[in-house]
């Protein structure tokens, strides 16, 4: 018989990659395991529950990311921020970047693509890096790490 702790933790992981809040990630679990309690004969061999868990809820993921994007919310009319805000906004983001332009070459690689193309799952950020994909997670946060001390010994705490 399965494990079935050890199955959903296996499919949790698989969909890491597609950057998803843990409760998507829980809810895409659930659901895979929802589909095939409804179509029980779409399992055709027992030993292949993983991966056919795994293919299910990464293609739940893409559907909730695909809906995901096409709302996009709006802010409420009046909403509209502030001069003193919007001068704020704009020296944050321009320290940011000066940081960023003061980090090693594969971190600034790194945000680049994480600010600029979030469409990207972990496997394509590390082609484009040359890394493995188990070292995104890692690198991403002691980049993160990096840029927080950075901004805070600039005073953006």
């Amino acid at each position: 018989m399965w494990d079935v702790n050890a199955v959903s933790a296996a499919v949790y992981r698989a969909l890491k990659a597609y950057r998803l809040s843990d409760a998507d990630a829980r809810d895409v679990c659930q659901e895979a395991w929802l589909e095939l309690l409804r179509a029980p004969g779409a399992l055709r061999d027992e030993a292949k529950l993983r991966a056919w868990l795994t293919t299910t809820a990464r293609r739940r993921a893409l559907r909730l990311i695909t809906r995901n994007k096409r709302e996009t919310p709006r802010p409420p009319p009046g909403a509209e921020p502030t001069p003193e805000a919007v001068v704020v906004r704009a020296e944050r983001d321009r320290a940011l970047w000066a940081a960023v332009d003061r980090l090693p070459d594969p971190h600034r690689r790194l945000m680049w693509l994480l600010a600029h193309r979030p469409e990207l799952t972990y496997a394509e950020i590390a082609s484009e890096l040359a890394i493995s994909p188990a070292s995104v997670g890692r690198l991403r946060r002691r980049c993160l790490d990096r840029l927080k001390r950075m901004l805070e010994v600039g005073g953006w705490a």
